[in-house]
């Protein structure tokens, strides 16, 4: 199980370094992967400060759905976070998928959020 920890750390070292390097200015969108829930992340790394946030535990999308798990939430926490960036005034941003693959969960939350209208 160490060795797990280990290679996880990497992978997202790895990623956040590339990502910060091809910022350029732009603030970062986060998004944190568990068993039950997805979490999504605005962050502005030159100040450290989060500029918008959303999860599938927020009141109005836990109610839409019965399981925070599903391509359907993220779906929904990538809308939801879209309009709250540009709602902070953020257009913008780079995609920090962290340790995470760029399919399922993951994506169906990135696809959203292009719809939405944030560009990355």
């Amino acid at each position: 199980m160490a060795n797990f920890a280990k290679q996880s750390a990497r992978r997202k070292a790895r990623t956040r370094f590339s990502v910060k390097a091809a910022a350029h200015g732009r603030p970062r969108l986060s998004v944190f992967r568990s068993g039950r829930h997805i979490y999504a992340q605005v962050i502005n790394d030159e100040n450290g400060a989060t500029l918008a946030s959303a999860s599938s535990v927020d009141e109005g999308l836990k109610a839409k759905s019965k399981v925070g798990n599903s391509k359907d939430a993220a779906a929904a926490v990538g809308k939801l976070i879209a309009e709250r960036a540009t709602k902070a005034g953020v257009k913008e941003v780079i995609f920090d998928r962290g340790e995470y693959m760029f399919h399922g969960r993951v994506k169906a939350l990135a696809e959203a959020a292009r719809e939405a209208g944030l560009s990355f």
